[in-house]
């Protein structure tokens, strides 16, 4: 048997420090440990990820007055050029406008673009275009529409005002007024 060694654990017996005969093993622990750490990492970022994407999956909120234009309309605008167009009102306060350029047949119509706000029961908003010569190419005028328009279900109507300005936003011609209503395109 070996003599006690001196210092603090002196009365400790070397045969009683034998790791061996304890069944650990360091690195295989260390690295079962590294492995059960990582597991759980995983798991916990699968189940964020899929809680997130059921939040992104949930249903919209009822539409409100303000999101009630929000979509694709087929409208009519019988004193324009030409009366059919297609508008897209965008949740964004976003408004496009398009129609066949050979509608007009004196000048070519850039798409119109612009915005609205919702102001109690109905929305409010204004389209810019701008038109050139179809003969020179020349630049004629920007045209700008002023609307005011009701919303009930999939339909839409209201007062529109139109007025034409020059290069130097000199006005040229209007305002007019003219009638806009619309049927929302649905699936």
């Amino acid at each position: 048997m070996a003599e006690p060694t001196q210092g603090i654990d002196s009365d400790v017996k070397p045969e009683e420090t034998d790791l061996s005969r304890l069944d650990i093993h360091p690195p295989t622990l260390a690295a079962h440990n590294w492995r059960d750490f990582f597991g759980v990492i995983a798991r916990t970022a699968v189940s964020l990820a899929v809680c997130l994407l059921m939040l992104g999956c949930r249903q919209p909120a009822a539409p409100t007055q303000t999101l009630a234009v929000v979509g694709t309309w087929f409208v009519t605008i019988p004193e324009a050029p030409f009366p059919y167009h297609l508008f897209v009102f965008h949740s964004d306060g976003t408004v496009l406008q398009s129609n066949p350029d050979a509608g007009d047949a004196n000048t070519s119509d850039s798409n119109l673009m612009g915005a609205w706000i919702a102001e109690g029961d109905h929305i409010r908003g204004k389209l810019v275009e701008t038109a050139a010569d179809r003969v020179t190419h020349r630049f004629v005028s920007r045209g700008e529409i002023s609307f005011s328009l009701k919303i009930s279900g999939d339909v839409l109507n209201g007062p529109t005002s139109v007025e034409f300005f020059d290069a130097s936003n000199h006005p040229i011609r209007g305002p007019l007024q003219a009638t806009l209503t619309g049927r929302r395109i649905v699936p």
